[in-house]
C-alpha cells in the first residue's frame, strides 16, 4: 500500500469487482418492471448524487477552470462510452440472464488488453496473452446454451 494507504491497485480493482457483480444482481431485480433506458437515467442519478457527497465530504473540489481542454475531451469521451455501455448493460439485463449477461459485459478486459496495445503502447507478456485468451474461452462457455 502506498503512504496514503489507498494505493493498493489490486484491492481497488477487487472491490470494483465485487461491486460490479452487486450490480448485476441488484439491476436485473430492478429493471424488472420498468424501461432499461429509464432505469439507468435513475442509477446514474443516484451515481451522481453519491459522487457530488463523496467529493464534498473530502474536499475534493477543483476549480473548473483548471481542468485542460484535453482533459474536459477524455473526460467528456470516457462519459459517453460510460452512458452507451450501461444503456446496452440494463438493455441486456432486461432481456437476458444476468448470470450470463455480466460475463459478456466483462469482455470488456479482453478489449482494454487489445486497445491498450493499440492506443497506449501498452504491452502484455505471453502469459498475460494467455490469460487474455483464457478469458475468451471462459466467455464462451458461458454465453453458450
Amino acid at each position: 500500500m502506498g503512504s496514503d494507504g489507498t494505493s493498493s491497485w489490486l484491492i481497488w480493482a477487487l472491490l470494483s469487482a465485487v461491486f460490479a457483480a452487486l450490480t448485476a444482481i441488484f439491476a436485473k431485480v430492478g429493471v424488472s418492471g420498468i424501461n432499461s433506458d429509464f432505469a439507468t437515467f435513475i442509477r446514474t442519478l443516484v451515481v451522481v448524487g453519491v459522487l457530488a457527497m463523496i467529493v464534498t465530504a473530502t474536499s475534493q473540489w477543483q476549480p473548473l477552470s483548471e481542468i485542460s481542454g484535453k482533459t474536459w475531451i477524455f473526460l467528456a469521451l470516457s462519459g459517453l462510452g460510460t452512458g452507451a455501455s450501461w444503456l446496452c448493460y440494463f438493455r441486456a439485463l432486461k432481456i437476458g440472464e444476468a448470470s450470463r449477461v455480466a460475463p459478456v459485459d466483462k469482455l470488456s478486459v479482453v478489449f482494454v488488453a487489445i486497445f491498450g496495445l493499440l492506443f497506449l503502447g501498452e504491452k502484455l507478456t505471453g502469459a498475460n496473452w494467455l490469460g487474455v485468451m483464457m478469458m475468451v474461452a471462459g466467455l464462451v462457455l458461458i454465453a453458450w446454451r
